[in-house]
């Protein structure tokens, strides 16, 4: 959530779109060609909601293959305004599809979908992007618990998830060229100055990319070039940062294809089917909502 502040969003997008990032092309790709035959698979009248929408641009697949055989009420959950806003400019073209945006937390936003829902409609949850990977895996399978917690048997959940590949080609994704990933990274920084009062010089932290391979990760850390303080006062820190230390940002966990049924079943789901991209190994994954035991 501190990542995808304004700018921070805007830098994102821009990460979608670089050569070196095959993930959100991957994702697309998948969505692409196999809308139709993930419908297929859940019961109407649909409603889809999604968590962490961003622009909505990937979900324009799924509601284009619905809105042919009905109306659809589309709610995107974003913590980003501009997201949303942006979600919506998207999309207006799609004249069968309700936007309805709510700017809130996962859970928050997904508990707000679950009471407006009318009795006998299925709820279709998105959760794209790998989004999953960016929680410790204990923590992600708890969310994931959560989340068929807020649901009813029957509805789907449709998560994506990057899967492991070669280490050199993931550090890539992560430590473009360009240098859009440490701008991205740099930004919460930024955001800490701007919203904090913070004085952290940007360019005393250099960005990058690691791979974990014992985790199946990639860390995104924040290394300080020189021994140097900061002071954060509306947080009453001060921090002392040796060369060479670093703020460790972010994870993204990569998995492999046949922990995904596990995950489902673990999580309360039964692993309906799964669609891989072959140019950039990503899983699409649709899971329907057991009954409870």
């Amino acid at each position: 959530m501190y990542l995808y502040d304004e700018i921070g969003t805007a830098l994102f997008e821009a990460i979608t779109l670089l050569p070196e990032y095959g993930l959100t092309r991957a994702d697309e790709r998948l969505l692409w060609r196999h809308a139709g035959a993930m419908l297929e698979r859940l019961t109407s009248p649909l409603l889809v909601a999604e968590l962490g929408s961003g622009t909505g641009r990937k979900t324009r697949w799924i509601l284009e293959a619905l809105a042919r055989r009905e109306p659809v009420v589309y709610y995107p959950i974003d913590i980003s305004a501009a997201a949303l806003d942006r979600c919506r400019y998207e999309l207006s073209s799609l004249g069968a599809v309700s936007v309805v945006g709510l700017e809130h937390s996962y859970l928050e936003g997904l508990r707000e979908v679950a009471g407006r829902r009318q009795p006998g409609q299925t709820l279709l949850l998105l959760f794209l992007g790998s989004t999953i990977g960016n929680f410790e895996r204990r923590a992600g399978e708890g969310f994931l618990r959560q989340l068929r917690a807020a649901l009813q048997p029957g509805d789907g959940l449709l998560l994506g998830a990057d899967l492991v590949k070669e280490p050199d080609r993931m550090l890539l994704a992560y430590d473009d060229p360009s240098g859009v990933t440490a701008a991205f990274n740099r930004n919460v920084l930024a955001r800490i100055n701007r919203e904090l009062g913070g004085d952290f010089d940007l360019r005393r932290f250099r960005h990058q990319a690691r791979w974990n391979a014992g985790e199946r990760r990639i860390e995104m850390h924040l290394v300080s070039t020189a021994r140097q303080t900061v002071t954060i006062p509306a947080a009453g820190l001060t921090v002392t940062f040796q060369e060479g230390e670093s703020i460790w940002t972010e994870a993204c966990h990569k998995f492999l294809i046949e922990e995904l049924p596990q995950m489902a079943e673990r999580a309360g789901f039964a692993s309906e089917a799964c669609w891989v991209d072959a140019e950039w190994p990503f899983a699409e994954s649709l899971w329907i909502a057991r009954p409870a035991p």
